[in-house]
């Protein structure tokens, strides 16, 4: 039986508490991992970038992304501290479970 994280669903219960979702907002995801957090807001906002160090837990957000999402949701190899990002803007930066 596999370990389930969060199923009471606490962390987008607060994560919801502090930041107010809209269909047009560009979110960018530090940590993201596995895309555990991201399918669990990405149908409330415009667009996902999600970053991660860890390219097995890339690899499984991609392989478990929903195909409907596939232009909504993305995923780049990067740290926090060099995003390849050099003139994309977001409205939402989220950091969870990130060092």
């Amino acid at each position: 039986m596999t370990k389930q994280k969060d199923p009471e669903r606490n962390e987008i219960k607060f994560l919801d508490q502090f930041v107010d979702f809209a269909a047009s907002q560009r979110v960018l995801e530090i940590g993201c991992g596995d895309g555990r957090l991201t399918w669990r807001y990405v149908r409330s906002v415009g667009y996902v970038v999600g970053v991660e160090i860890e390219r097995g837990d890339l690899r499984v957000a991609t392989i478990d992304r929903p195909s409907d999402l596939a232009d909504k949701a993305v995923f780049a190899n990067a740290d926090s501290i060099h995003l390849p990002f050099s003139k994309e803007t977001f409205d939402i930066a989220i950091l969870a479970w990130s060092l």
